[in-house]
């Protein structure tokens, strides 16, 4: 992936991230069920945050991520 498709990844997952938030913290209204579930939105784009801020050190440094077991 690009410089550009990795920020603007990045850029949803945090917006999304933030709305989800924002819907979530919203007053509760008896006899109305929420209809999506927020906070496993919010934990989705958690998970996408890492993984692209993970993805961009690796293209602004030039050295993948090695695990543990790798020489």
């Amino acid at each position: 992936m690009s410089m550009t498709v990795t920020l603007s990844i990045l850029a949803v997952a945090v917006a999304l991230g933030l709305f989800a938030n924002w819907k979530s913290r919203r007053p509760y209204e008896p006899g109305k069920l929420p209809l999506l579930p927020y906070t496993g939105i919010m934990f989705v784009c958690v998970l996408v945050t890492i993984l692209m801020l993970g993805h961009l050190i690796t293209l602004l440094t030039g050295q993948p991520f090695k695990g543990r077991q790798m020489p």
